[in-house]
């Protein structure tokens, strides 16, 4: 159930209903918006009083039942558009993003080079593993606690916040110093304990879809974020596995019209990891715009070719200036500032 409090509350009047919901035998979850705030009563109602008696107070305007599973981040408990601030930026009020950046940190260099080149051509956020889930053991697994420091110091150099993937619980703490978002990337999508520790992180969080994972599935991990304590979630669609293979993974971009719907999160899109070559990356791109999503991420190379992994989907410097340009009147189109055409970035 959802209580919805009437405009402006008073901090005594919050700590009413929740002591109220708290004593009635379930687990507040407040929600502030900019007019409205609106407190969640988790719990099973089969057993306990019904919180429609809470309408009785002054400040209560409602008590709503929640149909979807997804409680937390449902348009039902908060219609207003989650807002994620990673550092001076705003991710979902309006402004369109990129993520871009190598697919795995390689070396200072690579990483270096690539970050100003991508800040020079419109990217908000920078991405780039340090630490690599990858499918073959014998595979590049990253550079780690050295991939790391590399990232803050092209963060130091370009100004652009870090986002990078947590692939263990353990590693979480070196992560948390280091980065400004912690990915959760689809093959930990539905690894409950790793979004219940992100989340207790306090850290922004972009979670990928699963690979076979279905929209209610990829919206209940982000209810596990969020009933621990952390809304500051941006849901990442990548593409999902089909019998489809003359592409990495098929784009579901009808799941991000959905997610826009069903969700008050920001969403994104990764045509990279989709596509998985180089191509249609702009394509897909353009498509995501026009779904809804509120920004995409990118993986871009200096020299593609000699990519330690994934090389067929990164993009060249001069491809990615390309997708920018060719995105851009899509984002104005569908009423979203482009960030890289504020002069700041919220």
């Amino acid at each position: 159930m959802i209580i919805v409090l009437r405009p402006h509350p008073s901090i005594e009047d919050i700590a009413k209903v929740e002591e109220d919901v708290r004593q009635m035998g379930y687990v507040p979850h407040t929600i502030r918006g900019v007019v409205r705030t609106v407190v969640a009563a988790v719990g099973d109602e089969t057993s306990k009083d019904s919180l429609e008696v809470l309408e009785s107070l002054p400040c209560v305007e409602r008590v709503i039942p929640i149909q979807r599973r997804y409680k937390l981040v449902s348009r039902q408990a908060q219609p207003e558009p989650t807002v994620v601030h990673v550092g001076n930026i705003t991710i979902g009020g309006g402004v369109f993003h990129i993520i871009a950046g190598p697919c795995s940190v390689e070396s200072y260099e690579q990483t270096v080079s690539t970050a100003r080149c991508v800040a020079g051509a419109g990217a908000t956020l920078l991405r780039g593993g340090a630490f690599k889930p990858r499918t073959s053991p014998y595979d590049f697994q990253g550079l780690g606690v050295e991939g790391l420091r590399i990232l803050q110091q092209a963060k130091k150099e370009t100004g652009l916040p870090v986002v990078s993937e947590v692939v263990r619980e353990m590693d979480l703490g070196l992560l948390v110093g280091a980065v400004d978002v912690i990915q959760i990337g689809a093959r930990n999508a539905m690894n409950y304990s790793l979004l219940e520790a992100v989340a207790r992180s306090g850290k922004p969080v972009l979670l990928k879809r699963g690979m076979a994972a279905t929209v209610e599935e990829w919206l209940l991990a982000a209810e596990y974020i969020a009933k621990n304590g952390n809304h500051n979630v941006i849901l990442c669609e990548r593409g999902i596995r089909t019998f489809e293979n003359s592409t990495r993974n098929t784009l579901d971009i009808s799941a991000v019209a959905l997610a826009k719907q069903e969700t008050n999160l920001p969403v994104f899109v990764d045509p990279s990891h989709a596509a998985g070559r180089r191509d249609i990356i702009p394509a897909l791109a353009r498509a995501a715009v026009a779904a809804g999503a509120d920004g995409l991420m990118v993986e871009v190379h200096t020299d593609p070719e000699l990519a330690h992994c994934d090389a067929a989907q990164q993009l060249s410097v001069e491809d990615f200036h390309k997708l920018v340009a060719d995105v851009e009147p899509f984002v104005v189109a569908a009423g979203k500032m482009p960030g890289w055409r504020t002069g700041k970035t919220e």
